[in-house]
């Protein structure tokens, strides 16, 4: 079996012939080391931290940070010049109405998160593919335009789909350009392919939101392929993790992000517990973050990968979300093999669900339902598909 591409990247980068776990340890300790120095340098954020730590071990003794500290004092966070910053996101801290949180990223970032979507995109995607990319594309150096740059450096095409669009489009771009390969969330692909057929489309990559069992199986039933789960966030450059051929966890980019996974009481858990994903960018330019809590549930999987890569890997990752329920309703609700999307509102504390099914005589019908009441009493109207865009599945609203 080939080993994980995430080894080669990770020798490129830091100029070295052979990943072991202990060329690793050494890479992340003097990273984290001259974090920690500049830090002290230049006062930043993290200036009350001691300059040098001896072993990895004593990271667990430094403070976390929070979505909070991100929020409230990011620009704080920052370790280079505002000349060298080419990309800010900025996001809404969920439960919050003051400031948002902006992370923010140098052309040295984008190019290493660039490198890791070519090394994720490598093992499945070759020279003369055609890749549908359907993340969001919000100018340069956005989401989109990082994973269609990857795809051209490896010799293919992308096709720069992005989101929201209707079933009609999705079915003309499937006809027309007959891609080979997918990129996007889980759940917009699988109501893609219950709706439009899979066409042409033979592999995919999914990112962007947690991938439930039931999803999972049920794209995987219709392209007839094992999916490639990817996980990343803003907080670690847009990418974090990928999966190899062994489809056995996803490997992380360690020499540019320290993994630890602690209980609720914040404590350091071992390799194969689950609990809250905390992640420390000893390779972000711009804004490192020590000890940040990611609000994701994993737990790195123990031992070596069946490809031979020492390289530590998550499992499937899930938000920790106080709504709670998301993840679980995907989970019930797409095992009804007609479910093509659905979208949550909560009304009076109450969730309403307006879904899109397809019938047995080939109509499309929308069915609007309180959670509490049985599905079988669901109202339903009929409606012309290829009008609609996909349903903003994930996203709940409150009214």
């Amino acid at each position: 079996m080939k080993r994980s591409n995430i080894d080669a990247m990770i020798c490129k980068q830091e100029e070295i012939t052979d990943i072991t776990r202990e060329a690793i340890n050494k890479i992340q300790l003097d990273k984290l080391n001259a974090v920690l120095k500049k830090e002290k340098e230049r006062q930043g954020f993290y200036r009350d931290l001691p300059e040098r730590l001896e072993s990895l071990a004593d990271l667990k003794n430094l403070p976390f940070t929070t979505e909070s500290d991100l929020a409230q004092k990011g620009s704080r966070m920052l370790l280079c010049s505002q000349g060298e910053i080419q990309r800010i996101i900025s996001e809404q801290t969920s439960g919050t109405t003051g400031a948002g949180k902006r992370v923010f990223y140098t052309e040295g970032d984008c190019e290493h998160t660039i490198e890791l979507f070519m090394a994720g995109l490598g093992e499945f995607i070759y020279p003369g593919s055609i890749t549908m990319v359907a993340m969001p594309f919000s100018g340069s150096f956005g989401l989109g335009e990082l994973i269609a740059e990857a795809i051209r450096r490896l010799g293919a095409k992308p096709l720069s789909t992005g989101t929201g669009r209707t079933y009609g489009e999705l079915n003309r771009i499937l006809e027309e350009e007959q891609p080979d390969t997918y990129v996007g969330m889980p759940t917009a692909l699988l109501s893609m392919l219950r709706m439009c057929g899979k066409g042409s489309i033979k592999r995919a990559l999914v990112s962007g939101d947690a991938c439930p069992q039931t999803v999972m199986k049920a794209i995987e039933e219709i392209l007839e392929t094992r999916l490639w789960p990817h996980y990343g966030s803003r907080e670690m450059g847009l990418g974090g993790a990928i999966c190899c051929t062994a489809h056995d966890g996803m490997h992380m980019r360690e020499n540019h992000c320290i993994t630890e996974i602690i209980d609720e009481n914040g404590n350091v858990l071992p390799d194969g517990e689950w609990g809250e994903l905390v992640i420390t960018t000893i390779g972000m330019e711009a804004q490192p973050l020590i000890r940040y809590r990611t609000g994701d549930w994993t737990r790195i999987i123990p031992g070596r990968c069946l490809c031979g890569s020492e390289t530590k890997r998550l499992d499937f990752v899930k938000r920790m979300d106080p709504l709670g329920s998301i993840r679980e309703m995907d989970e019930l609700l797409f095992e009804i093999p007609e479910l093509i999307d659905y979208c949550v509102k909560i009304v009076d504390g109450k969730k309403k669900i307006t879904a899109l099914f397809t019938s047995d005589n080939g109509e499309e019908r929308i069915r609007s339902v309180l959670e509490e009441k049985d599905i079988r009493s669901w109202n339903c109207r009929k409606v012309k598909w290829e009008d609609l865009a996909l349903y903003p599945g994930k996203r709940v609203t409150r009214q």
